[in-house]
Order: C-alpha cells, then sequence, then structure tokens
C-alpha cells in the first residue's frame, strides 16, 4: 500500500493511546472501547513501546495491536513506536508483516528509539537489515513505515526510506516545518495532547505531570528540537513553561481543542492523532466522544 492509499484509509484523525494506559486496561474492556472509537468515526488508534529502560511500562507493541485489529472491522492500528532496540530487525519485519497478511491495509508500522550516539545511522542501517529481510522472509507482503522523525536529517532519511514521519509531543510549528522538510507526497502524522478543560492550570498539570517521569533536567530529542524551534532554557527548566506546554498541548473547551488539530492540518499533517490525557481507557474515549461531532 503506497503513501496515498495509506492516506486516503487513516483520513484526517486518529487516536493516540498511552501505552501504560493499555497495559492497565484489562483486554476485555480495551475490545468494547477500541470498537466505541471506530462508531465514533476515528479511523486509526496507535500506541507506543517504551525502551526497556523507561520508566514507564507497556504491553509488546504487536501483540497490542493484534487486539486493535481483532476488535474492530476497520480501524487502521498504528505502532507509534515499535522500539528498534527491543527486537531484531528480521523479527520486526516478520511481526509486522504477520499482522499486515492477517488484516490487510490496516496496519501502519511506526519506528524509532535507536540507542547509542549515532540515532539516525543506527536506524538506517536497521532499516537496512529490515528491507533484507524483507527480501527473503513474507517477501510480497507490504505495510507502509513511518519514522519518529523530528530533525532535518532525520527527515530526509524519512523521505528516502519510509513513506513518512510520526512526531510525538511536537507543536504546530513542526508539522508545517516536517512538511516543507518532506515535499507533497510523504506521510505526515503528528500527535497532539489534549485536555478537555478549560481551567490553565488544571490542563497544564495534566501534562506536567507526565513530563515529570524521567523527564525532568534531562537532554532528549525531544528538548534538542524545542531548541530547534526556538525554545530556551527557561522554556525547558523544571515543570517546562508556560509557553512550551501551551504550545504542546491543545487545551479548552471542544472548540478551542478542535482548531488546534485544524491547524495542524492547514500546516500540512495528513493525519492527526488524538492523544487524551485521562486517568483511564474509559475516560479518555469519553473526551473523544465530545470531540467527534466537532470534526465531522
Amino acid at each position: 500500500m503506497d503513501s496515498g492509499e495509506t492516506r486516503d484509509r487513516l483520513g484526517a484523525y486518529g487516536v493516540w493511546i498511552a501505552p501504560m494506559t493499555l497495559l492497565n486496561t484489562p483486554v476485555p474492556v480495551q475490545r468494547e472501547q477500541f470498537a466505541r472509537i471506530e462508531r465514533l468515526g476515528y479511523r486509526s488508534l496507535w500506541t507506543g513501546e517504551p525502551p526497556a529502560a523507561a520508566p514507564v511500562a507497556g504491553r509488546e507493541i504487536f501483540m497490542q495491536l493484534a487486539v486493535v485489529l481483532a476488535a474492530t472491522e476497520r480501524l487502521v492500528a498504528g505502532a507509534g513506536i515499535a522500539n528498534v532496540g527491543a527486537r531484531h530487525p528480521a523479527a520486526m519485519h516478520t511481526a509486522a508483516a504477520t499482522l499486515a497478511e492477517v488484516h490487510p491495509g490496516r496496519l501502519v508500522l511506526g519506528l524509532g528509539g535507536h540507542p547509542g550516539e549515532r540515532p539516525i545511522s543506527g536506524l538506517r542501517d536497521y532499516l537496512d537489515a529490515m528491507d533484507e529481510a524483507a527480501a527473503r522472509l513474507l517477501p510480497g507482503i507490504g505495510y507502509p513505515r513511518v519514522l519518529a522523525a523530528l530533525g532535518p536529517r532525520a527527515h530526509r532519511l524519512a523521505a528516502d526510506r519510509a513513506a513518512g514521519v510520526h512526531p510525538f509531543l511536537q507543536p504546530v510549528e513542526h508539522t508545517e516545518i516536517a512538511r516543507k522538510s518532506l515535499g507533497p507526497a510523504p506521510l505526515v502524522i503528528p500527535h497532539q495532547a489534549l485536555v478537555i478543560d478549560p481551567d490553565p492550570g488544571a490542563a497544564r498539570e495534566r501534562i506536567r505531570a507526565l513530563l515529570r517521569v524521567g523527564q525532568r533536567n534531562v537532554e532528549t530529542p525531544y528538548t534538542t528540537n524545542y531548541r530547534r524551534l526556538g525554545y530556551d532554557d527557561e522554556d525547558l527548566a523544571g515543570d517546562r513553561s508556560d509557553r512550551l506546554v501551551d504550545a504542546i498541548l491543545a487545551w479548552g473547551d471542544e472548540e478551542t481543542v478542535v482548531r488546534r488539530l485544524r491547524a495542524h492540518v492547514d500546516a500540512g499533517a495528513d493525519h492527526v492523532l488524538l492523544h487524551p490525557l485521562t486517568a483511564d481507557l474509559p475516560s479518555a474515549v469519553d473526551e473523544l466522544e465530545r470531540l467527534a461531532p466537532h470534526l465531522r
């Protein structure tokens, strides 16, 4: 399936759910809520896979995506991301290809998280090894892959070796940069954290509580990219400035949140992933239900 076919299947809006949320949700409840997300009109459901050393955890991502696919009829399942440090390239390919064989056209494989001092070179080598495996293992089964690309070098790699990019926790200005960097054909699939709450203190605290988990005063690819976008030490210190929080979090009433989602589309996004910051999966789907009428 090429980028155009994937773009048509995805439509404008999908959903991103944190791996810890899914880890803490029994599978029977997951099935009910995934079917509910599909009925609301969202076109995809994504989740991530933390590195082994991360302070948070999740289910094995391909097993989790299999639950999504089996519980729904049309929903695209997205890995955002499958961590390349977690499995051999041949295992990554055969897992993705198996799901794509069972559910044709309903998988997008997001890749990233290469450890080490040269993550872009390492990821390129990993893609080479995946391609070599795909030439001999399940060679007739394709699936689109996107990269967790934030900076210009990663964008160049995505343009050359993937169907597009899946940037996480980035402001609208990054979506515009990604589109200009990649050109018109590749997919741009940004994640957007959101809170339906008009109280600025309460809304901002939802994302600050997440950022405190292993990220306080730590330099990461995210902080590097925020600096690239013009945010400085004051913005990145401690609990992050209101300026940065408001750039990466959509909060307010339904109409205000929807304006942020549409701003990503206007900036060049093909498909925007809504991530409600709630205590559990049913509560997240409640917020998605509140937003759905405004997105049709």
